[in-house]
């Protein structure tokens, strides 16, 4: 097996896990705030799970990067992570994923930050893990090598139904006051 090929593989796998992460970590947070769903809003156990995936996905993401940037078939630079929709190849899917590491990187720096902010700031700051959810879908179908695999596509586009169903729910049926 040539290095490359390793880093790829290991950009692949992190990449998954870590979107596999963020979606439990944004379901189970969406769950536990749905007033439909108010019985799980005193739920220790799927709390814990919320906080513990929503610190998960960073090593992880870590690992998908770093490989990104080790991999020289990949060609990602240092300055493919801070400037987005630069790549000469994939621009589009390249920067979304970009775009979706600040956004979720602001809202994990916010969360450790939360009781320093004032609580409608930091509900609005924390809502952007919807946008990033959604840019991070669409990151991993257009750039991900993985989506045609049909066990991947299924459990992804799932995950998006279930996460739009929790949030219809939340829309008709309101929210669990904090």
């Amino acid at each position: 097996m040539t290095t490359d090929l390793f880093f790829w593989i290991l950009a692949r796998v992190c990449g998954l896990t870590s979107f596999g992460a963020l979606a439990i970590s944004l379901l189970t947070g969406a769950a536990l705030r749905t007033a439909v769903l108010d019985w799980l809003g005193s739920n220790r156990s799927l709390r814990s799970l919320h906080e513990y995936t929503a610190v998960l996905w960073i090593p992880l993401g870590v690992l998908h990067v770093g490989s990104l940037l080790l991999d020289h078939t990949a060609r990602v630079g240092l300055l493919d992570l801070v400037v987005p929709f630069r790549m000469p190849y994939g621009a589009l899917a390249i920067g979304l994923g970009t775009l979706t590491l600040w956004i979720f990187a602001l809202v994990a720096v916010t969360g450790w930050l939360k009781r320093r902010m004032a609580a409608g700031v930091w509900q609005w700051i924390h809502r952007l893990s919807y946008v990033a959810f959604g840019l991070l879908f669409l990151h991993a179908l257009l750039g991900g090598t993985d989506f045609s695999d049909p066990v991947v596509s299924a459990l992804t586009w799932s995950v998006a139904f279930g996460l739009a169903t929790i949030t219809a729910a939340r829309v008709l049926w309101g929210r669990l006051p904090a």
